[in-house]
């Protein structure tokens, strides 16, 4: 089989005629590989059952190589401070859930377990998320409304079996750009925290449904603003105080602290006990926590009749627990050089959803506060979740009655001082402007959707207009005519640098897109309107010049179209000064071409060679050449692919020099003049032959 060749004029003191010669791909029956992978992933040897599950179970890797020694103490450290942290936040996001703390801590135990026999990431910190959090007490107050309960404090708690592993879509994660996951998490952020007002001061409205949540909230927080507690309002001001003093002291001196304040455990704890003394709930009517029961309720099969209802709920759910996962699995991967396995992580929270699911739990993710925290603790491999989980079993087993008391203004005020961070990305607003306008107005559109309408519909409102401004992008991409730069072989936007020279009778057209049918109409609009010169409407005007010429001189009129004179006409014979001979096109950009793009090229080229015009294309990467190939745009034997297609825009441009100006057939045009002499050039008035062919150099060069 003969492999094609494709040639490049390159510059090496004298010109010569460098032949490429592309590779011959064997071509691969799909269907045999098919079969062999099939018959290779259906057989089953004890090495390949080991292999399966050591794969699905990391740790039986990791484990025996344990070096106690060295990695005991930060494991051990990390987990109970991040057990101790877990706690209150496991308490405080059953606010969000809709459901009772129990489930919160249930949610956190089981997590933590499967992860460290089932995750990749050594550092990564799996439990209760605050986003993840709210979209399930969306899921739970619709169901508790469709069961027939009102949505307020009372109302009993709803289970969590809502199985949310078997619904992932792992490939859709892709379609999150940072912008997108940023403005959801900041209008999430706003939604939460609207949210948790009610609490702070203390009144009784029901949670709101349905699209435009916030501001329904909002409205019904003025409504009843009257109806305040008082004691709620001084806790709640107290407790965001000394957190927010904490965060700030711990941020500004962490270099010197080996591990974070515990914060958010001495406020529950000196909250509990100010509330059980001074019988807060009893005399002041303040809500509290309520009664939290021990051990472990029996476990139960989710409803599968509720699955079906939840399942356009749960992908949402999926989507965020998983992205937030293996994005902070790669991140912190990469800082401390190991790799993980984004297909397994996806298993791993999976089944951190599937498996507690029978045990009264709700979703779960990764969490990036806790997993900070982790790191800057000295957390070394999965064990430190194992400490965490017994932390948490410690509560479930004996201290969870403690927290009876506990005021739910004070799990607000932690909640809402754990949004700084998401809150503080509008700081940020102006500095992620200069760098990128498009990703800005990504962020603003994500996170108003997000907080305005629902943080379902914002996500999905995200993506979607992310992925519209890339193709709006690739619709209206960058275009501009190259000039060369002084004494080398490298060409730029004229528009942009200063100091580079035009190559005299050569027009160089870069764009900066795929072209393909969606940019079709604005890839020849651009390069129409750079060289100044359409076509198709000069093709027309010539047309429609001779025809008229014809018509004067068959009636015996010896004067044009336009009124003048034989003696004026060969300064009128072309409708338009050509200042260019050929048209170079840089394809460095160019990615690849559909057949629109291909038929696009094919159109300009058979049109501006009707001008006498040739085109040129450089630097096309293998796949537009192939495309061009099977487009027949070098003809069926490729034997003018020489001639049209180079390697470098340099070389295009000296072959265009090489070339000749293009035949003109003057006996074409000077046809009607016939009568006035024999010579297939006739002498008008005066003028030889010689001023004729100047005059028509002139004004087709």
């Amino acid at each position: 089989m003969e492999r094609p060749l494709e040639a490049t004029r390159m510059e090496n003191n004298t010109s010569s005629c460098f032949l490429m010669e592309r590779k011959t791909h064997v071509k691969v029956n799909r269907k045999e590989v098919m079969l062999a992978k099939l018959r290779k992933s259906c057989s089953c040897t004890p090495q390949k059952l080991k292999t399966f599950f050591m794969d699905f179970f990391p740790v039986l890797r990791w484990l025996p190589k344990y070096k106690c020694k060295e990695y005991i103490w930060g494991d051990v450290m990390s987990g109970l401070v991040i057990g101790i942290i877990l706690v209150p936040q496991a308490i405080a996001y059953s606010l969000l859930a809709g459901l009772k703390p129990i489930y919160s801590l249930y949610t956190s135990f089981f997590a933590n377990i499967i992860y460290f026999l089932m995750g990749t990431s050594r550092h990564v910190s799996v439990g209760i998320f605050s986003l993840i959090s709210l979209l399930v007490g969306q899921v739970v107050d619709r169901e508790l409304l469709l069961a027939g309960f009102d949505l307020n404090d009372d109302a009993p708690a709803a289970s969590g079996d809502v199985l949310m592993g078997i619904f992932r879509l792992g490939f859709v994660s892709m379609y999150l750009s940072e912008s997108v996951l940023d403005g959801f998490a900041t209008g999430a952020s706003l939604t939460i925290l609207t949210a948790q007002v009610k609490y702070l001061i203390g009144i009784k409205i029901p949670r709101s449904q349905g699209h435009g949540m916030l501001v329904i909230t909002w409205i019904n927080i003025f409504r009843n603003i009257s109806q305040a507690n008082l004691c709620d309002v001084i806790t709640s001001t107290i407790c965001i105080v000394v957190l927010v003093t904490a965060k700030e002291l711990g941020d500004r001196y962490k270099h010197k602290l080996k591990f974070p304040l515990p914060t958010e455990l001495v406020v529950i704890v000196v909250a509990t006990l100010v509330s059980h003394y001074g019988k807060l709930n009893e005399v002041y009517a303040s809500s509290v926590s309520g009664a939290i029961p021990t051990g472990f309720i029996p476990p139960k099969v989710p409803e599968f009749n509720l699955m079906l209802r939840v399942a356009l709920d749960a992908l949402p759910l999926a989507i965020v627990s998983f992205v937030f996962t293996v994005s902070l699995s790669e991140m912190f991967a990469k800082k401390y050089a190991y790799t993980i396995r984004a297909n397994q992580e996806m298993f791993a929270v999976g089944f951190c959803n599937i498996i507690p699911s029978f045990f009264h739990s709700f979703a779960t993710s990764a969490a990036l506060a806790k997993t900070l925290v982790k790191t800057s603790t000295g957390c070394q491999t999965q064990i430190s979740g194992v400490i965490s989980a017994m932390v948490v079993l410690l509560v479930l087993l004996f201290l969870a009655p403690l927290f009876y008391s506990l005021q739910k203004c004070v799990l607000a005020c932690i909640i809402i001082v754990s949004l700084r961070g998401a809150l503080r990305k509008f700081r940020d607003v102006p500095a992620r402007y200069h760098v990128n306008k498009v990703d800005t107005l990504v962020w603003v559109v994500t996170m108003s959707a997000s907080a305005l309408i629902s943080t379902e519909i914002g996500l999905l409102v995200g993506i979607v207009f992310s992925m519209l401004c890339i193709i709006f992008r690739t619709q209206r991409p960058r275009t501009a005519l190259l000039g060369q730069i002084q004494d080398t072989t490298f060409y730029e936007d004229d528009l942009e640098y200063e100091n580079l020279s035009t190559v005299p009778k050569v027009k160089i057209f870069r764009f900066e897109a795929p072209l393909y049918y969606a940019n079709r109409n604005y890839f020849l609009k651009s390069l129409y309107r750079l060289t100044n010169l359409d076509p198709n409407v000069e093709a027309a005007r010539r047309k429609k010049y001779e025809k008229k010429e014809k018509q004067h001189l068959k009636k015996g009129n010896h004067r044009t179209a336009n009124g003048l004179g034989i003696r004026e006409t060969t300064l009128q014979l072309v409708p338009k000064q050509i200042d260019f001979q050929a048209l170079v096109v840089d394809c460095s950009s160019i990615s690849f071409l559909d057949t629109t793009g291909v038929n696009t090229l094919k159109e300009i080229l058979k049109d501006y060679k009707n001008l006498n015009i040739s085109v040129l294309l450089a630097c096309c990467n293998p796949s537009v050449i192939d495309s061009l190939k099977r487009g027949g745009y070098f003809g069926k034997d490729f034997g003018c692919m020489q001639e049209m297609l180079f390697y470098s825009i340099h070389n295009a441009v000296l072959f265009a020099k090489d070339q000749k100006l293009p035949n003109i057939s003057l006996r074409r045009i000077y046809e009607p003049y016939r009568f006035l002499s024999k010579s297939p050039f006739p002498k008008i008035a005066g003028f030889g032959v010689t001023r004729v062919t100047c005059s028509i150099g002139l004004n087709l060069s």
